[in-house]
């Protein structure tokens, strides 16, 4: 395909994809901080990933907003584009864009699981399919989410003195767990770090129950002894974190499957919860769209174009520059 090429420009309109630079045109596909940047002077986004921009940049973040709901289809010029839920964060999106026959879905980031924190993934058909890698290797393979949060809850009334502290990014994660927790039934007041408020009320906003939730407060201290304290991963390790009385440090992300890692960063509790697609979603997803030609991008791009050739798909890398590959997964 001509028409798009490997920076995700859009040639027939002028348009990027969640460019890493300011441009005159960006269709952003959701609000992490490695896919919608300040400064643009046009953005086409769902009306979430946009509130999300003006809570995380400031409402004048960019020149101006096209929100586009999804399934809702925009001509622009010669080219038509939709955007269809990824299941990534609220708000996130796939761009499929029809031009001349041709279609292409560029993903951003995705997982196919049910999270009733954003809504759920649709599998378009298409010509070609952008697809991340993120946990682009075999040995990623997550575990259900749920059985994460049974851990979390087993230590919690094994150890009931102390504070279990969760490493959770601002934008989602932190949504996710706690509505998790919900649905396991736990109803106590949950501790989040002031870094998590804004997007917090904005979740619960929009309809996603994150039940009674209390600003942690070091001087409260005794009041969060035994319970949930949430707070950004970098808090972890900072004077904030050791205030706490008797902290039990947990994090949750998809790294956690790396044992050295938590290891390193001090995680006594790994829980495996990622926002993104493991293998096993990643190739399904992959077969499942009928794509002729895969573009792998942000992630472990060497292993799954490998794949994708043995299983007689025609594969090339991405390496856009600008992605980190760590930031809020």
């Amino acid at each position: 395909m001509h028409w798009i090429n490997h920076e995700l420009y859009i040639a027939p309109i002028g348009a990027y994809i969640d460019p890493i630079k300011p441009v005159d045109k960006a269709i952003i596909t959701h609000g992490h901080a490695d896919h919608a940047r300040p400064g643009h002077r046009k953005v086409l986004a769902s009306p979430q990933t946009i509130e999300i921009m003006k809570i995380r940049y400031g409402e004048n973040c960019a020149g101006s907003f096209q929100p586009l709901e999804f399934g809702e289809p925009l001509r622009v010029s010669d080219v038509t584009i939709t955007l269809h839920p990824a299941g990534h964060i609220l708000g996130s999106a796939q761009i499929l864009l029809e031009h001349k026959g041709q279609k292409a879905v560029v993903t951003g980031d995705y997982k196919t699981i049910r999270d009733n924190s954003t809504q759920p993934f649709e599998l378009i058909e298409c010509d070609l399919f952008v697809t991340e890698a993120t946990f682009g290797l075999p040995v990623f393979q997550h575990p259900l989410p749920q059985t994460e949060i049974s851990k979390l809850l087993f230590s919690i009334s094994e150890q009931p003195e102390r504070t279990h502290l969760i490493g959770v990014y601002a934008l989602g994660k932190a949504q996710r767990v706690i509505g998790l927790l919900r649905e396991a039934g736990y109803d106590r007041p949950i501790f989040i770090h002031g870094a998590l408020e804004k997007l917090c009320d904005y979740y619960a906003s929009e309809g996603i129950n994150l039940g009674m939730l209390r600003k942690a407060l070091v001087q409260d201290k005794e009041a969060m002894q035994g319970g949930i304290v949430m707070a950004p991963p970098s808090a972890l390790r900072d004077r904030w974190s050791r205030r706490l009385l008797d902290p039990l440090i947990c994090q949750a992300s998809g790294w956690m499957t790396i044992k050295q890692r938590a290891k390193r960063n001090g995680v006594e509790l790994p829980l495996i919860i990622s926002d993104h697609a493991d293998w096993n979603e990643l190739t399904s997803t992959i077969e499942a769209t009928g794509a002729e030609n895969i573009w792998v991008t942000h992630g472990r791009e060497d292993a799954l174009v490998h794949w994708c050739g043995i299983t007689g798909k025609k594969a090339e890398p991405l390496s856009i520059q600008g992605r980190d590959e760590e930031l809020e997964t």
